[in-house]
């Protein structure tokens, strides 16, 4: 009976593949990668993945004219379909 509490307990949400694209991607543009965590809300129509890190790396997410942060957005939605979920991604800075 534990055996079955704890195969729930560890189950993989969607969106949990998800998130860790996108903090592979982020960590990789962040000079402080200590400072990156992201917080991931389920609801009933989608994921929320909000991003928060050093005020200096905001710039570097966010990107010119915000480029970097729509190309992480549209990976993380490819994906989120592929898994068959929403997502939305917000940086906090």
């Amino acid at each position: 009976m534990s055996d079955q509490i704890t195969d729930v307990a560890t189950e993989e949400m969607p969106s949990d593949k998800v998130a860790d694209l996108v903090e592979y991607i982020v960590c990789g543009l962040v000079q402080d990668e200590e400072s990156v965590s992201l917080d991931v809300t389920d609801g009933t129509d989608g994921a929320l993945i909000e991003v928060s890190c050093a005020a200096d790396d905001a710039g570097r997410i966010i990107g010119r004219r915000g480029r970097t942060i729509k190309a992480i957005r549209t990976l993380a939605r490819a994906l989120g379909s592929r898994v068959g979920t929403a997502v939305e991604v917000e940086v906090l800075g």
